[in-house]
């Protein structure tokens, strides 16, 4: 099928990867698509745009003319983590991993990089709601996530994905705008990895846009970057959603860390972990939005942050 890679995948992927090898597997993108398509009999109706950041996302007909959604990742993405986690939850809180002998072919294509899913409304996410009904049917579908991880997994830990991201932050501490919130956040991940006790499969990257509505269930999570760890470190991107509505309201700063307080209890989390866990997240994302030149993204990022 003939189509142009979704500018937000384009640039997405040029952010976490280069451009150089963002482009070489875009460049591939047509072609592949087209192979895994005939390889599982599947029948595209459409590209997703503007789509995701990680992934390619194509609406489909399975043989038997039932709606699915395929989605192609980059192999330097390490979608087949993505793969191993949906198989483990098996559509319970996520969506379904459709794997039948055609999806299988899709697959061996890509090696794990193509996935056939059950279609979700892509249209509807928990963004959608109310605030407080949102963070309500959020905390109930993450918790179905946290499971024990499969034996033998090959999931990265907390420790080591925040290792690396600590490294990318450390130019940071040297800029006068940016340097007393790198250092609190790089203080609160030591103290956090020292102390990390629970091993839990976790989703990764949960938010309310990873949480579409369904047919099989209410809401189902989407897009996991899954790795093993506590339960706080995967909560403490939901805290921040909508964080340009808090930084709009003259009450934010209370907002924010009433927020932290709320979630913290309604899923049993120790409060300081949950917090310490959310300074991090939102100081690393902040400096790596400010390095990718997204200021106005870092700028309400790291106001957030200083509020915690």
């Amino acid at each position: 099928m003939a189509f142009e890679p979704p500018q937000r995948l384009v640039k997405a992927l040029g952010e976490t990867y280069g451009d150089a090898a963002a482009a070489e597997w875009l460049g591939k993108l047509p072609d592949l698509t087209d192979q895994v398509l005939d390889h599982a009999s599947l029948d595209a109706e459409r590209v997703l745009a503007p789509g995701g950041r990680s992934s390619l996302v194509v609406l489909v007909r399975r043989s038997d003319g039932s709606p699915a959604a395929l989605k192609i990742a980059p192999p330097f993405s390490r979608p087949e983590r993505e793969r191993e986690a949906l198989a483990h939850w098996n559509g319970w809180g996520a969506a379904l991993l459709l794997d039948g002998p055609a999806e299988t072919a899709a697959t061996a294509v890509t090696g794990a990089g193509a996935l056939v899913l059950e279609r979700l409304h892509h249209e509807v996410s928990l963004r959608s709601l109310p605030e407080a009904k949102a963070l309500l049917e959020a905390a109930g579908t993450v918790r179905k996530l946290w499971v024990e991880p499969p034996m033998g997994h090959g999931f990265e830990t907390v420790a080591e994905r925040t290792a690396r991201q600590a490294e990318a932050m450390r130019p940071h501490l040297s800029d006068a705008a940016t340097g007393e919130l790198t250092a609190a956040a790089l203080t609160a991940r030591e103290e956090l990895v020292a102390g990390e006790a629970e091993t839990l499969l976790l989703h990764g990257n949960f938010r309310q846009g990873k949480v579409l509505a369904g047919e099989r269930a209410p809401w189902l999570a989407v897009g996991p970057e899954p790795l093993v760890g506590e339960r706080a470190y995967d909560l403490a991107r939901l805290v921040r959603d909508r964080v340009e509505d808090l930084v709009a309201a003259s009450s934010g700063a209370s907002a924010a860390r009433r927020r932290v307080n709320k979630l913290a209890d309604s899923l049993d989390l120790d409060r300081e972990r949950l917090h310490g866990w959310t300074l991090f997240r939102a100081v690393e994302s902040g400096t790596r939005a400010l390095a990718a030149g997204r200021r106005q993204d870092a700028e309400l990022l790291l106001e957030f942050a200083s509020w915690l």
